[in-house]
């Protein structure tokens, strides 16, 4: 069975968790270890970032349309 009480972690922590991650070049497992959290967790708040950050790219470019008009 699992544990009865469930960590919980603000946002801030997560994001400066997942930044370390990201910038120490440090694989999940060992940056999860150092900061003593699950690497699934941790795995799973990178993999949230990730998806945050790529549907902040917009693909579509932004300003007036061009396509099918002339001048």
């Amino acid at each position: 069975m699992g544990s009865k009480y469930t960590k919980r972690y603000s946002e801030e922590y997560k994001r400066d968790a997942v930044g370390l991650v990201r910038s120490s070049g440090r694989t999940v497992t060992e940056v999860a270890r150092e900061l003593e959290v699950s690497s699934e967790s941790l795995r799973g708040w990178v993999k949230k970032a990730r998806a945050a950050q790529d549907t902040d790219r917009d693909p579509v470019p932004c300003g007036p349309s061009t396509t099918g008009t002339r001048n």
